[in-house]
This record gives structure tokens, sequence and C-alpha cells, in this order.
């Protein structure tokens, strides 16, 4: 059972995770307008991510017997000067999704609400691997610093990525 405070912190997480998802969308937009495919499809990948993200929170709400609930979302930023500003951009948004998610850890531990801690477990160790991704992504873009061959090259690597849901995930809920 989640309490009125966990139920609602667990909301607004949700929120910012479809929120994510959203962005990384706006961002494959980004990269397609700019020629980029490579960079589009991994983004996109990236957003496919953050839904599934969204939905375990929606899941995990409905099966401690809260109310998941539907909250605006912002319109995401969608120009940036570069392709490093969009990864820096995102790695920032990585850190301030990993900041909430820690303190989501220390509400459940000041409520004794168990299950939402192991629930929220997933999380951290997800967010360690998402801040590490993008800071590479970061330094690899860094590394070429404009140059078109080394944009394109990274282009073709970053067009690899495809999605696979986390072992077990279904849309349909329990």
């Amino acid at each position: 059972m989640l309490s009125q405070t966990l139920q609602d912190a667990f909301n607004e997480q949700m929120k910012y995770e479809f929120f994510s998802a959203y962005l990384y969308k706006a961002m494959a937009a980004y990269f397609e307008a700019e020629d980029l495919p490579g960079f589009a499809v991994w983004m996109r990948s990236q957003s496919l991510e953050e839904l599934t993200h969204g939905e375990k929170f929606f899941n995990f709400i409905c099966e401690a017997g809260g109310r998941a609930i539907m909250q605006e979302i912002e319109a995401p930023r969608v120009e940036y000067a570069s392709p490093l500003e969009v990864f820096e951009y995102s790695l920032e948004h990585e850190r301030f999704v990993t900041e909430r998610i820690n303190k989501l850890m220390d509400l459940s531990r000041d409520e004794s609400n168990h299950a939402a801690q192991i629930f929220l477990q997933w999380f951290v160790t997800e967010q360690v691997e998402e801040e590490s991704t993008f800071s590479l992504a970061c330094k690899k873009l860094k590394l070429v610093d404009g140059d078109g061959r080394g944009l394109l090259m990274l282009d073709q690597e970053f067009g690899t990525r495809t999605f696979t849901a986390p072992a077990g995930f279904t849309l349909l809920g329990a």
C-alpha cells in the first residue's frame, strides 16, 4: 500500500519518465532535421526506454493499491546548436532524474515502504547506466570536435542501437 505522499511522489516521477520519452523523441526529430539519422535512431531507442520506465511506475502504483494519475507534460526543448549540446543537455536531464529517484528512495525509507524501496532499486542502478551512457556520448562528440567525418562515423555507430524491453516487462500490466 502506498501512502498518499508516496503515491503523489510516484505519480510525479511517472510524469517525468514520460516527459523524458517526449524529450528524447523531440531530440530524434532534431537529428532527423539535421540529416543525422543514426543519432535519431539512438534517441528514438532512448525514448522507448523512457516509455518503459513510465510504464513501470504506472504498473507499480496500480499494483501497490494506488491510483496512477496522468499529469500534464510540458513541451520539451527542440532547438540545439550542435549534437554535442543535445547530449550535454541529455546528461544534465539524466542527472536531474537521478536526483529525483534518490529523493524517492529516501522518502520510501522514511516511510519504511520496503516494496517501494525494492522497486526503486532498479531505477537507482538504471540511472548509473544512463549517466554513464550519456557521459560517454559527450566524450566521443568532444573528441570529434565538430569534424564532419568524425560526426558521420559517430552517426553510423549510434545508428546501430536497438531497443530491447527489460526482461519480464509488459505494457499490459501485471
